[in-house]
Order: C-alpha cells, then sequence, then structure tokens
C-alpha cells in the first residue's frame, strides 16, 4: 500500500466513486428497509424529555426556517439542526438498526444527516440512496477496525457515527476524493461518545447520536470549503485507534470493499431495548412458549452473555426511568415473561412496578465462553430457566429476530413503522402511511422534499 492509498484514503475513494449503478438492487431495497426503520424510530422518540430539549436548543440556537425538515415538530431550519434533533430522536426509544460485528447503529447517524442536506440542496432520492450507501460501507468498517475494545468504553455510535455522517454528507455535497479524506480527519478528532451516562440514567446517549450528525456535517461542509484534516486519522500514530483501541484491526477497514455490502448485515430491532438483551430475550421467549411458563413459574433466569453485555448492562443494576430500564437485562427480561413482549408501552409501565423488579432480581447474567468466542459477529441468546418446581430448563436463540437470517419482512417493517409512527402523536396513521409510500419510491423521485405536512 503506497503514502497515497493508506486506508483513510482508500475509503475517501470508496466514497466519492460510488455510483447508483454500483449497488446491487437487493442492497438499495434494504436501505430503504432502513430509512423507513429510523423514520419511525425518530417518530416514536418525538414527545421524550431528552428530544424536547435538543428540540428547544435548535430552536434556539438554530434559524427559524430552512430547507430542511425537524419531523419531531414539522418545522423547517438548517440542515444542521434538523439533523441533531432528528438524530438524536432516532435513538431513544431504542428501536433503530445494528450492525452486529461493528456494534454500531448507522440508520442514526446516516440517514437524519442525508435526508436535511438532500432536502435542502433539492436532490434526488437515487443521490440520498447512495450517499446513505456510502456512510453505511465507511462507518460500519470503520467501528469493526476500532473492535470490542473500543466498545467497552466508547459509544461506538457516537464516535464512528461522527466519520459515517461525514462520509455520507461529503457524498451528498459532491466533495473530491481530497476533499472527503478530509472531511474524514475533521470528523475523527470530533468524534466522542462515553458509555459512563447509564450509571447515571443521563441523557448523554441522544447527545451522543445529535452530535454525531451535525459534527460530521460540519466536517463535509468545511471540506468543501477548502479545510484541512489529519490525513490517517484512522491508522495514524495519534489517529483513532491509537488514542480509542487496543485490538485495532487494520484488515477490517478494507474488508471486501465494494464487493461486501456491510449495510445488508444489518439488523432491525424487535425489542425495544439496548441489542445486547435481544438474544437473551428471544430465549426465554422460546422457554415461556416450549415449557408453557407463567412469569409466576420462574425462580431464577441464568442469561449466558458475551462480555460486552456484561460491560454494557452489568452497570445497570437499579434502573430508575423507562430508558435505563432498556439496559437492564433483569427488567428486559421480566417484561418478556409477564408481557410476552418488551415493547414500547411495556417498558412505559415498568419503573415502579414491584413485580416487574420483583423479577428483575431473579435474572443474573453469567459470561458464556461459547457466546463470547462467536461475539459480535454473532449474539447468541442462551439461558437457563430454574422454576419454583424444581425444574431446570434450558432455550437457545443462534440468530435473534431481526437479524439477517431471521429479518423482518416489508410487511413487518410496515406494521412497526406504524406502530411507533403513531406511538407518541407525532403522526397519524394516515401521515404515516404516505411515509411509508414516499420511501418505498424514494429511489423514482427527482427530489427529496418534506415527508409530512406543516401543522
Amino acid at each position: 500500500m503506497t503514502a497515497t492509498t493508506h486506508p483513510s484514503a482508500v475509503l475517501a475513494e470508496f466514497a466519492v466513486n460510488l455510483r447508483f449503478e454500483d449497488i446491487p438492487a437487493p442492497v438499495l431495497r434494504r436501505a430503504e428497509d432502513l430509512f423507513l426503520d429510523c423514520l419511525a424510530s425518530i417518530l416514536a422518540g418525538a414527545d421524550t424529555r431528552p428530544i424536547q430539549a435538543i428540540e428547544r436548543y435548535a430552536v434556539a440556537m438554530g434559524p427559524a426556517d430552512g430547507g430542511a425538515e425537524v419531523l419531531i415538530s414539522r418545522r423547517r431550519t438548517s440542515p444542521l439542526f434538523a439533523a441533531m434533533v432528528n438524530a438524536a430522536a432516532a435513538h431513544v426509544v431504542e428501536q433503530d438498526d445494528v450492525h452486529n460485528g461493528s456494534v454500531f447503529h448507522p440508520a442514526a447517524v446516516v440517514f437524519p444527516p442525508a435526508l436535511a442536506v438532500a432536502q435542502a440542496l433539492g436532490l434526488s432520492g437515487k443521490e440520498l440512496l447512495v450517499a446513505a450507501v456510502a456512510g453505511y460501507e465507511v462507518g460500519i468498517r470503520i467501528g469493526e477496525y476500532l473492535g470490542r475494545s473500543h466498545y467497552k468504553i466508547f459509544h461506538t455510535t457516537g464516535t464512528v457515527g461522527t466519520l459515517a455522517a461525514a462520509v455520507t454528507v461529503g457524498k451528498l455535497l459532491n466533495l473530491n476524493a481530497e476533499q472527503m479524506l478530509h472531511a474524514l480527519g475533521s470528523a475523527g478528532t470530533q468524534a466522542a461518545g462515553l458509555w459512563e451516562f447509564l450509571r447515571d440514567a443521563a441523557d448523554s446517549k441522544q447527545l451522543h447520536t445529535a452530535k454525531a450528525a451535525a459534527d460530521g456535517m460540519t466536517a463535509a461542509y468545511l471540506a468543501k470549503e477548502g479545510f484541512t484534516g489529519a490525513r490517517r486519522i484512522l491508522e495514524g500514530a495519534q489517529g483513532l485507534a491509537a488514542g480509542m483501541s487496543t485490538d485495532a484491526d487494520p484488515a477490517r477497514l478494507l474488508d471486501r470493499l465494494g464487493e461486501r455490502w456491510a449495510l445488508s448485515e444489518t439488523s432491525f430491532k424487535y425489542h425495544a431495548s439496548c441489542r445486547h438483551t435481544h438474544p437473551a430475550a428471544d430465549a426465554l421467549q422460546q422457554a415461556m412458549r416450549e415449557y408453557k411458563l407463567r412469569d409466576t413459574d420462574i425462580a431464577e433466569v441464568i442469561t449466558h452473555v458475551h462480555q460486552g453485555a456484561i460491560d454494557v448492562l452489568g452497570p445497570v443494576v437499579d434502573p430508575k426511568t423507562v430508558h435505563q430500564s432498556k439496559f437492564s437485562m433483569g427488567t428486559v427480561l421480566a417484561l418478556i415473561a409477564r408481557e410476552g413482549r418488551a415493547g414500547l408501552a411495556e417498558f412505559d409501565a415498568a419503573p415502579g412496578n414491584a413485580d416487574v423488579a420483583a423479577l428483575r432480581t431473579k435474572v443474573r447474567m453469567e459470561l458464556d465462553p461459547e457466546v463470547d468466542a462467536a461475539y459480535p459477529e454473532r449474539w447468541i441468546g442462551k439461558v437457563t430457566v430454574r422454576t419454583t418446581d424444581g425444574r431446570v430448563l434450558h432455550a437457545r436463540v443462534d440468530e435473534p429476530k431481526g437479524d439477517p437470517g431471521n429479518t423482518l419482512s416489508r410487511d413487518e417493517i410496515e406494521e412497526k413503522t406504524l406502530r411507533l409512527g403513531v406511538y407518541a402523536q407525532a403522526a397519524n396513521e394516515a401521515e404515516v402511511r404516505d411515509v411509508i409510500n414516499s420511501v418505498w419510491n424514494l429511489e423514482n423521485a427527482a427530489r427529496v422534499t418534506a415527508l409530512l405536512p406543516k401543522r
């Protein structure tokens, strides 16, 4: 590899040169699926306290009108502030997508800036799709490159998301390869997001996606103006890997670039909780059905997990809020046992529920060598259930619902979109159906316009 084709430069060149014709049709269809899934999450997060706070900040600091749409309020503003609010909202109800191998939620940081810039510049649906694919492909590979040690401390969606957003916006701005490389450099030097917020039930997770979208956009727009950034921001001696990883794998950065479409490996979320809880939730659902159990039959549940689950979920021992409950393995499995599902409504009723709290204390995580060795490429779900009558029961799920091999159909994605879209009353059913139709016809849209009418 020559000095001019180091990994950061190769990724920049890939993004710049990517054409609509290069992307297989199934990848484009999956990009549409992921876009719709993201829009549903944005609408569902509309009335949460952290999102309303970020929206008030955007009203105070941003322009009162503009070419980009804030979906939760229907108002128009600049692309920067529209992307900031929409990205924050996309990540709050824990229903947005995830790429297993990189432990990265691309949609929340790719689609909000893509939509905002495409609307403001009057770009086509095809241009939005190509930019989103570029953001996914580069962002996922950077997340895989930084490895498990990065994720233990850093919220990958906040850190890597800044670079994914920069690539997405840079593609829409038609940056050249040199400019895109500078955009990556400026994005990488702003990358941030720490897991410590989970211990306090703090709102930082929404700030992570808001800032990743906005800072990535800033990096791309500055690069268009000739602003320079570090050329080796990923692999340099004082770059991202040097500062944020101890197990970075350079081979992951360019893994089959242009041949392996990492976007298609992305999973949908079925349960409204941290993805680390999903394998165990699916396994417990299976055990409850197979052995015809009720919640009162459960004496103990042992979840056999990977170390990443322990790192992220372990600090949440006494959840106080709805959002913190979504990072509590005990709460998630208590809802599965009591209600049969862990959806938005179930989580809303969880805090302060004595029965849920009692069941939560019966759940514990245990590191499992097989599960840990498979992670993050595969997220295996294994549970051991001890019943009140002395039985010891086991259940296992090798591919949680929503993973590529057990994915959601378009009918299921539409059902999820309708359910989430009306949840916070940010839209009515007819408006959500219009959004669905707009996304399914995105490829043919000569211009990306507002998805929802002004109020």
